[in-house]
């Protein structure tokens, strides 16, 4: 071999050297999603960890599904790992607070996403979607389809997660305005689609003749539609759904589900890995405020054919 050839050797060596020790430098970010057996938090997680590793990090996700003890644990791990930040779905809007603040004691920056905690001051951002917007938008849309009057009854999600008390209350607001539309029924149905399917099945039991069902979030919707199915009822009961999941857009498709609200879990799981990275290189997220909220859009079958990636709705 060539001197030469030797020099170039030595020096791509060096170059690659130099990048993976940059590489290495830019640190670890740790994301903690809720599970990723449901198709929004694994968008929240794989959209999170492509976006640290674009910017030169290396980056792991977690999933504590709900439990605030398994989040805990995990909040350790990323700390004994020195985690340069924390990107953290959180279990528990009041049950979290405790673990969050073991990583800010450790001085690491935490970013929360879709889920906020009842404390301020914390995380040096809370990007979540406009879950009353959203809530209206659904609610406008599911009163479209059901008309002035009918029984309908709703599925709630986690009491733990504020989201499920928002989006019931703006459904609430808009649909008190409706004096002949009755809910006569509503379920905890935790945000997950066996449950909705069960709980749908004991709401019709008890009311074997509504016209509507309004549910916190898609999975839910998804497993009501099944229990509709097998009551042979479907056809005669709108159904409302929250997430813009791919599921719930092939059930509009379909004609099953009157319309989703999409969540822009995809946006803001982005930013909040690029305010993380702004915060380690200059101090500043460059965020106004530390809670960010990021509007929803509807999906409905006059626009469903707009939607070219999870969670995601081309304009």
């Amino acid at each position: 071999m060539s001197k030469t050839a030797i020099r170039m050797l030595l020096a791509t060596a060096a170059v690659s050297a130099m990048l993976s020790s940059q590489a290495f430098a830019a640190g670890l970010i740790s994301i903690i999603v809720n599970d990723p057996a449901n198709p929004y938090w694994l968008t929240e997680g794989n959209v999170a960890k492509a976006t640290a590793e674009k910017l030169g990090y290396t980056a792991n996700v977690g999933a504590h599904k709900g439990d605030t003890n398994a989040e805990s644990t995990m909040i350790d791990t990323a700390i004994t790992n020195k985690s340069v930040a924390i990107i953290l779905d959180p279990a528990n809007a009041d049950g979290s607070i405790g673990a969050i603040k073991k990583a800010v004691a450790a001085n690491i920056p935490v970013f929360l996403v879709n889920a906020e905690v009842n404390q301020e001051g914390l995380a040096k951002g809370q990007l979540v979607s406009n879950n009353a917007q959203g809530a209206a938008l659904g609610a406008t849309q599911w009163q479209k389809a059901m008309g002035d009057k009918g029984n309908y009854v709703e599925l709630f999600g986690n009491p733990a997660d504020n989201n499920a008390a928002t989006r019931s209350n703006g459904y609430e607001t808009v649909l008190t305005q409706y004096p002949d539309l009755k809910k006569v029924g509503k379920e905890v149905a935790d945000w997950d689609r066996t449950k909705g399917h069960d709980k749908t099945q004991s709401l019709l039991q008890a009311n074997p003749d509504i016209q509507g069902l309004i549910s916190g979030n898609d999975e839910m919707a998804l497993g009501a539609i099944a229990a509709l199915k097998e009551a042979g009822k479907l056809a005669n009961v709108k159904v409302g759904g929250f997430d813009g999941s791919p599921d719930a857009v092939a059930s509009v498709k379909a004609g099953e589900m009157a319309y989703t609200v999409l969540q822009p879990v995809a946006v803001f799981s982005e930013k909040a890995v690029e305010q993380a990275d702004a915060f380690i290189k200059t101090g500043k997220t460059g965020a106004e405020t530390e809670k960010q909220l990021f509007d929803c859009l509807l999906i409905t079958k006059d626009n469903v054919d707009k939607y070219t990636a999870p969670f995601t709705l081309s304009q």
